[in-house]
């Protein structure tokens, strides 16, 4: 993410540099007045009208160019997708949204908050976007939830990654866990309201289906706590995604207590949640991540987190199934 500083003359300021020199503070208030207020953006207000360098400023709306920021829900608790450094969030989709920053002339601000109110958050208006490695789904852009009932307005997507399901199992995978079917008849850990919860949902009834033992789950307002559960032993594997499942089997306790299995036949889009109405700036964040993706700052952001599995050749807008 951008610095968050802003350089500002104060008042006081000029005051004292005319008592000391008048004729060099009429010059330099003739300067200020021609560089104005200027942000860490690179937004320029010139009498209240913004103005901006960025390559694709204008093509924002209105209110978000007078801002400055666009404002992202996330859930920060998702290594190395989005996690926290202190009160700083980072990870590969901060480090997405800054290359997209520097096409689009604002700062994305990410708010932390639990997973399954993200979207509800979008469509009250309290942030413009979504990026926590949601996946796209048709159910997601309708507004429907996991019984196809309507609950909200639906949101349009930008994808700008893909990824396939990871299964995080105890170190030295004593189940045998190799794919999904053989976690019938075992208990699961998932986060409430993503995917996986899902997935575990499907899982369960497949079990059922094909005959074989039943396949229980507990889900949890993070993943952090499902993890917790497969370490204590009350779960024997916790379904994400499967740079997560990589990264935290690479970290968690020193590489110490997890496996990831990849579960690569169900590869899924990752998007950036928009809400249906605001068509602009769904455009705006598509066209910037093509530029991003086009000068190579997309795969740099990728490959710092050693993620460069999961890019897209191309944005796309609700390509999700």
């Amino acid at each position: 993410m951008t610095a968050r500083s802003t350089r500002r003359t104060t008042a006081k300021t000029r005051t004292s540099r005319l008592a000391a020199v008048a004729a060099i503070a009429v010059v330099g208030s003739v300067l200020l007045t021609a560089c104005g207020d200027q942000t860490n953006s690179g937004s320029t207000k010139e009498s209240g009208t913004p103005a901006n360098s960025a390559p694709l400023f204008s093509k924002l709306p209105a209110d978000i160019q007078k801002a400055g920021v666009i404002k992202v829900g996330t859930d920060a608790t998702y290594a190395p997708m989005e996690f926290k450094e202190g009160s700083k969030v980072v990870g590969v989709d901060p480090d997405i949204a800054a290359a997209l920053s520097k096409q689009l002339g604002v700062e994305f601000q990410f708010e932390s908050g639990t997973f399954d109110t993200l979207l509800t958050a979008l469509q009250s208006g309290r942030t413009n976007v979504v990026m926590s490695s949601m996946t796209d789904t048709k159910a997601r852009q309708e507004g429907l939830d996991d019984k196809g009932q309507k609950v909200g307005t639906g949101v349009d997507f930008v994808d700008y990654f893909t990824a396939s399901t990871g299964i995080l199992v105890k170190k030295g995978n004593p189940q045998n866990i190799k794919s999904l079917d053989d976690l019938c008849g075992k208990k699961l850990a998932v986060q409430r309201g993503t995917t996986y919860e899902q997935a575990a949902k499907d899982q369960a009834e497949k079990c059922k289906k094909d005959g074989k033992p039943a396949l229980t789950f507990e889900a949890f307002p993070t993943d952090a706590e499902a993890q917790t559960r497969v370490k204590a032993g009350g779960a024997v594997a916790d379904l994400n995604d499967s740079p997560v499942a990589a990264y935290i089997a690479k970290t968690a306790g020193g590489g110490n207590d997890f496996e990831a299995i990849a579960n690569k036949t169900d590869a899924g889009l990752f998007g950036m949640a928009v809400d249906k109405k605001n068509t602009q700036l769904r455009d705006a964040i598509k066209e910037a991540l093509d530029a991003a993706i086009k000068d190579g700052s997309y795969k740099a952001a990728l490959d710092k987190w050693a993620a460069g599995d999961g890019a897209i050749p191309a944005a796309k807008i609700n390509g999700g199934s």
